[in-house]
């Protein structure tokens, strides 16, 4: 059975690809389907598009958040990546 996201998170992910985030981006950044987010565009574009930051100052703050949670995202792929790679050293080394 496939991963269950929360609607919040879903939202999150379309008012990600509204603001110009790619399909690829997403894909990559946060190990989903193209087709799932597609599947959730089509659900809540419109749900979605109040949550749009405006022009102004907050728009800078939401856009550093994006970001950041872009970053994050990243950063534990690595790490689990690494962890897999000491794990596997480790039964080489026994």
């Amino acid at each position: 059975m496939g991963k269950r996201y929360d609607k919040e998170f879903k939202k999150e992910i379309v008012v990600e690809y509204q603001n110009g985030a790619s399909l690829t981006d997403i894909k990559n950044n946060y190990g989903l389907s193209k087709s799932t987010v597609r599947g959730w565009i089509k659900k809540y574009d419109e749900e979605c598009q109040y949550m749009k930051p405006q022009k102004g100052k907050n728009s800078t703050t939401t856009k550093e958040i994006r970001e950041l949670n872009l970053k994050i995202a990243e950063l534990e792929k690595e790490n689990k990546f690494l962890k897999k790679a000491a794990a596997f050293f480790a039964k080489e080394t026994d």
